[in-house]
């Protein structure tokens, strides 16, 4: 009897979005982070491709040893809780968000048949707008409805990538497309990269989008009294810092007069401490003012490479300062969540939509009635 070496390399591959995520050291965890991503985060695929390969398997004679035979229960199982943790994401930010409610509901007609973030007819994208002097890394990409509308709030999304590789136009691209269906204005922002750039240029860079914003933003139909900063991985930790360092003329030299203070922010799958090597003056907590602008922080707890402790040891410390809060951690989700329509991440974007239409409106406090959400 010969063994399917193959299906059960397939299985294996299948079941490992499912299991603990200890601790692990940057490499391991990318490792972990890249084989898991478009499974979990598309899981109605990873339905198809157990089938698909489970019949072919049957076809074939090779589903009669007990091994096999338990490996595909075994991956059954996981696939199923792989899928039910992901769809649970509404439900898990309603919480969160206690009485803001979200009325988006996750469409998964558009799920099941476009999954990938290609833009929508209704959306245009203008790249490689300069916001700086550092050339490339100073580029920026704005995206709005064709109709052009008036009055725009506006989305600033810087990306992730350990503060030392990526570019814009690579993640959170569903939210983008979206809010700018719904009449926003989004930027994707590059920003300059270490080694070359260090702690303060990052977030130069990224009060110079919001300046820009300030100065350009009539000219796209924005309004520039509503501004939403989010970022993802080490962008949401220069989010974070640029949103609570508003009026530090340090970190603008040169347009010290602007301001750039903003609405709110969105942390997704972030990092929230001291910055390489630095003190802690770079650690988002210790810039945090009761009258820092509203946060949201999302986070996965099977986070391979920022591990959810991070994230819920910033949440608890930033309620127990009376920060404004909004915490939710999402049952099943690695980093990179925010790739692909997936059930997770349009439940974040319709929970951000949500969370922005909230500060704008209310000055009192967000996400205090049901505070923590958890797997």
């Amino acid at each position: 009897m010969s063994i399917p070496y193959g299906y059960l390399i397939g299985l294996a591959f299948l079941t490992i979005p499912a299991l603990p995520v200890p601790r692990l050291g940057e490499r391991v965890g990318t490792v972990v982070f890249l084989l898991c991503m478009a499974i979990n985060e598309l899981p109605f695929l990873a339905i198809g491709l157990l089938a698909a390969s489970t019949a072919l398997a049957f076809s074939e004679g090779d589903l009669t040893s007990p091994v096999t035979i338990a490996a595909a229960v075994i991956t059954t199982a996981c696939v199923a809780s792989t899928t039910w943790k992901s769809v649970r994401a509404q439900r898990i930010l309603q919480d969160a968000m206690g009485a803001i409610t979200v009325t988006r509901r996750v469409s998964y007609t558009r799920i099941l048949l476009h999954p990938f973030p290609f833009r929508p007819r209704s959306v245009e994208r203008t790249a490689n707008i300069a916001y700086g002097p550092a050339g490339k890394r100073n580029l920026m990409d704005a995206y709005r409805h064709r109709s052009h509308p008036t009055g725009a709030p506006v989305l600033i999304h810087f990306h992730g990538g350990y503060y030392a590789m990526g570019r814009k136009n690579t993640q959170s691209r569903p939210m983008l497309h979206h809010l700018a269906s719904r009449g926003w204005l989004c930027i994707s922002a590059n920003y300059r990269l270490r080694p070359e750039a260090g702690f303060e240029d990052h977030l130069i860079d990224a009060k110079r989008v919001i300046a820009w914003v300030r100065e350009h933003g009539h000219e796209w139909g924005a309004d520039p009294e509503r501004i939403v900063l989010t970022g993802s991985s080490a962008g949401a930790h220069m989010s974070t810092m640029a949103g609570f360092t508003q009026g530090r003329s340090e970190y603008q030299p040169g347009f010290e007069e602007v301001d750039t203070s903003v609405s709110a922010v969105v942390g997704i799958g972030g990092y929230y401490g001291p910055y390489f090597g630095r003190g802690d003056d770079t650690d988002p907590f210790a810039q945090a003012r009761a009258d820092a602008p509203p946060i949201m922080i999302v986070h996965g707890d099977r986070d391979s490479l920022v591990h959810i402790s991070i994230a819920r040891a910033f949440a608890k410390r930033l309620r127990e300062a009376s920060c404004r809060t909004v915490y939710a951690e999402l049952p099943g989700a690695h980093h990179g969540f925010d790739v692909f329509h997936s059930p997770r991440f349009d439940a974040v974007v319709g929970a951000v939509e949500a969370f922005a239409a909230h500060a704008w409106a209310q000055d009192g406090q967000i996400g205090t009635e049901r505070p923590q959400a958890s797997g």
